[in-house]
């Protein structure tokens, strides 16, 4: 799991960038999306922040979020229509990694601030947050 040490919370105003492991598939691949089981992956009642973004021609960010299940808002988003109909331009890939609770908030604006995904997060209205630099999924 990531976590931050005292050295790590310093570099955050630094400008540091920390990677948080994000997860691929045994064959070092990213997840496809919709062929995804959360549960055969262990992710029920397991927390972190995620990512989906779609391949092709011009790949593109679709959504970031973070849960305390990961299994049960990747099921949900996979019935959102605003989030699936991005499968037909190359196929939808999600990852995630397991980021301590407390930072959660400034990983998910730091990537929703970097990667201005194409589905607004609903649910995450910072007010207040101070952005967490990670690696973005891929760039490593």
């Amino acid at each position: 799991m990531f976590s931050f040490g005292k050295s790590t919370q310093r570099n955050f105003t630094k400008g540091m960038v920390t990677d948080p492991k994000w997860v691929r598939s045994a064959k070092k691949r990213f997840h496809r999306f919709l062929r995804l089981d959360p549960e055969g992956e262990g992710l029920t009642r397991t927390s972190g922040v995620y990512v989906i973004w779609h391949a092709g021609v011009r790949p593109a960010w679709i959504y970031v979020g973070r849960s305390a299940d990961l299994a049960a808002a990747l099921h949900h988003h996979g019935h959102n229509r605003a989030i699936t109909k991005h499968e037909v331009h190359g196929g939808l890939y999600v990852t995630w990694a397991l980021v301590r609770e407390e930072y959660q908030d400034g990983v998910v604006k730091y990537l929703t601030d970097s990667l201005k995904p194409r589905v607004e997060n609903p649910e995450f209205r910072p007010t207040d947050v101070i952005p967490v630099p990670v690696t973005i999924p891929g760039a490593n």
